[in-house]
Order: structure tokens, then C-alpha cells, then sequence
């Protein structure tokens, strides 16, 4: 298992034109745009998926703390 996710970031290292290919996309798109809604749109989407991660390795933290000191 992690020989297979060891090699899936040396091929995502390797080949930075597959990561970037959304941002491109994003960028045409909200260049396109003269109100800015869609730009807002997209802001608040980043920062909603960026959270979660967050909020979910920081509620494990917590559980293995305080599963260590009790």
C-alpha cells in the first residue's frame, strides 16, 4: 500500500500538467465573468473543500489526545 502511494506522487510530481489542468480551467472561467459572482462562487467552494480536511485531522487529534492522557 504505500509502495502504490509512494509511486502515485512521484508520477503527480513528475507530471505537473495533470495537477494543474482544473486550475486553467477555473481561471477561464471566472476571467469570463464581468459581475464577479462566479469568482465569489468559486472562493467559498476552495475554502469550503480546504475546511473539512482540516476539521477532520484536528477532531482526530483531539480523540487520540485524549484517549492518551485518560
Amino acid at each position: 500500500m504505500k509502495i502504490k502511494l509512494f509511486l502515485l506522487l512521484i508520477i503527480f510530481f513528475m507530471l505537473p500538467q495533470i495537477t494543474e489542468a482544473q486550475c486553467a480551467m477555473c481561471r477561464a472561467v471566472v476571467e469570463s465573468e464581468a459581475d464577479g459572482k462566479t469568482a465569489e462562487g468559486i472562493n467559498n467552494g476552495i475554502v469550503y473543500l480546504m475546511a473539512i480536511p482540516y476539521i477532520l485531522v484536528g477532531g482526530l487529534f483531539y480523540f487520540v489526545y485524549k484517549k492518551m492522557r485518560g
